[in-house]
């Protein structure tokens, strides 16, 4: 084994045999400083509540080492919340990622092409006209994110899928379902439409271990598909007569891409409601953390974890009531987009 540094760009190449694995320094770091970060505001997550408990309670409930009450609170009632909160926004920013990275904007994101907004309708239909558990709102919410994209794809396809005119479709078939969606709210029981418009907020309140187990697994299997998917989207990045000469298989690794993106948004949607901006705004503040040229899927799911577990500690207990999480991730995403649009304007001449 041997390993190469570039000092001009800080580029680290690590080789065993035939493989070879390349990462640059900045990046490493600043993925292994959002882990810490991450790792240390969940244990202050789960040390407040009505129940107080210092750091070293917390950690001492976590290894075993407390099987009383605050064992149970920590490992039964907060963890699932608080796990719940770093692998939810890992994998929204993971989907906002592989969308942004498609169609080389930075605005795309499965809030704007309108995956977000399917699963949601689809979470909607079964809460209000099916009446179903929490199981079957699950699976609303997959169809609809599922039939969301389809239709996206469908429409926006002429001779392959461009990303401008993706996220012009998505805009429309985001808009339509969100009228189809207010339309069932307000056709609802007042009991029902209350149900309905606090799932549509965003809250990790539902997230108990029989939500998370299953939305775990199905997104370990994305990561895991998405692994084999990395080479592909960085051809497609360069655009697809480029990735031809490469050997992609272009419409192919795209729909594969965009299916990844597609279960990851509606899983979260299932299990948490629509969680609105994390997707957009995570991947593009990755890129300037560590000033890579595109959108890297590893530190957008870092910085995604961190921003969902600082979000909902900032809705749980630092302001004068609790609130749902989604609201704090728009009004957060709401900063990032002015700022966003000020730096552009900015940089035109």
């Amino acid at each position: 084994m041997s390993a190469g540094l570039d000092f001009g760009s800080r580029t680290h190449v690590v080789r065993r045999g035939p493989l070879s694995l390349r990462f640059r320094r900045r990046t490493v770091v600043t993925c292994l400083a959002l882990v810490v970060v991450t790792v240390a505001v969940s244990i202050v997550a789960l040390g407040l509540g009505d129940l107080p408990l210092s750091p070293g309670e917390v950690v001492g409930a976590l290894v075993g080492l407390d099987d009383g009450i605050a064992g149970t609170v920590v490992r039964e009632w907060r963890l699932p919340r608080v796990l719940g909160a770093a692998v939810f926004g890992a994998a929204l920013a993971v989907s906002g990622a592989i969308f942004q990275s498609l169609t080389r904007n930075p605005l795309a994101s499965p809030d704007v092409i309108g995956l977000s907004a399917g699963s949601y309708a689809g979470g909607l239909v079964v809460i209000i006209l099916l009446g179903g558990g929490s199981v079957p709102i699950a699976i609303g919410s997959l169809i609809g994110g599922a039939v969301a994209a389809l239709l996206v794809y469908v429409f926006a396809y002429r001779q392959g899928v461009q990303g401008f005119r993706l996220i012009i479709v998505g805009i429309g078939v985001s808009a339509m379902l969100s009228a189809l969606s207010t339309y069932l709210v307000l056709r609802a029981k007042l009991e029902v439409a209350m149900t309905a418009a606090i799932w549509g907020a965003g809250s990790l309140n539902p997230v108990g271990w029989d939500q998370l187990v299953p939305s775990l697994a199905v997104i370990v299997v994305v990561f895991a598909a998405l692994a084999f998917l990395g080479l592909p989207l960085r051809q497609l990045e360069l655009g697809d007569d480029a990735a031809r000469a490469l050997g992609s298989r272009v419409e192919r690794s795209r729909l594969s891409l965009v299916l990844c993106a597609v279960a990851l948004t509606a899983v979260v949607t299932a299990a948490a409601g629509p969680i609105a901006f994390v997707a957009l705004a995570a991947p593009q503040i990755a890129r300037r953390m560590t000033r890579s040229a595109g959108v890297a899927l590893v530190p957008s799911a870092f910085l995604g974890a961190l921003v969902l577990a600082a979000s909902d500690v900032v809705a749980q207990h630092a302001l004068p009531g609790p609130l749902p999480v989604g609201i704090v991730t728009v009004v957060i995403g709401g900063v990032y987009l002015i700022w966003f649009l000020i730096h552009e304007a900015r940089r035109r001449p």
